[in-house]
């Protein structure tokens, strides 16, 4: 139990860690691209080396499908409905600020479509560090630092995108810490609540939480590194695939 919130708590941690950077430090946008770009190859690979490939060893095909599916169709459906709340642009570091007191209110609507959107990106994230920890087994340091990584320019844009929705430092560091203690809340979840579970239900729902960690990937973290980084990215994040690959063997 204490492992699992250690681990959810250390990796949700970045999101704070890049609230506070973004609060005291102008950082170029390339460079939150190329973080952003090695988080997501980091993700991608600890996905499938760490829970598809898991996954398979313990059950089958149709529970692999089930979950992964499943998983990137619901977070889909949710960051449709969140988009339409202002949760796109949490990862939009250059809205335009608001002028007046009527367009002050429509910011802090979107500011809280960014906060969902962010919490709802990081969670499946440090539920898969839980689902590692099942059975009493040491935790993925792959799923720890591709999350980690992924959760810093998360964190940093996020934080620009409500400080232009009006919201004061106070605020968005309190709302951050509610992210880190939720996500810690998910990863004593993952790892405590489907322990006594068939294996067929573990695989469902590790493939569950890498579903929706990939589709995240796809409709928010590699365009918006692309867009800031440039074709540059690509090697990026193909180095994030191969670091995770290499923490996975060690």
């Amino acid at each position: 139990m204490w492992n699992a919130l250690f681990w959810g708590t250390l990796a949700a941690s970045a999101t704070m860690l890049g609230a506070i950077i973004a609060l005291k430090f102008s950082i170029p946008k390339r460079i939150i691209g190329y973080i952003m770009a090695l988080g997501t190859g980091a993700l991608i690979g600890a996905t499938t080396y760490e829970l598809l490939e898991g996954s398979l060893e313990i059950s089958g095909f149709k529970e692999v499908a089930i979950g992964f599916l499943g998983g990137a169709l619901l977070f889909t459906i949710l960051d449709y409905l969140i988009s339409h709340k202002g949760g796109h642009q949490r990862k939009e570091a250059e809205r335009s600020v608001v002028k007046d007191s009527e367009q002050q209110n429509e910011g802090k609507t979107s500011g809280m479509g960014i906060f969902i959107g962010s919490v709802m990106d990081t969670i499946p994230e440090t539920a898969m560090i839980g689902l590692s920890l099942i059975g009493g087994g040491s935790v993925s340091l792959a799923l720890v630092v591709s999350v980690f990584i992924s959760n810093i320019p998360e964190g940093l844009s996020s934080t620009v995108g409500l400080r232009k929705s009006g919201f004061s430092k106070k605020k968005i560091l309190f709302m951050w810490a509610l992210v880190v203690f939720f996500s810690a809340l998910s990863a004593l979840a993952g790892a405590t609540l489907l322990n006594n579970a068939s294996d067929s239900i573990k695989a469902i729902v590790s493939c569950f939480a890498g579903g929706a960690i990939i589709a995240m990937i796809a409709s928010t973290m590699m365009p918006e590194a692309y867009k800031e980084g440039g074709p540059t990215v690509g090697f990026v994040t193909s180095l994030g695939v191969f670091i995770a690959l290499w923490l996975h063997h060690m």
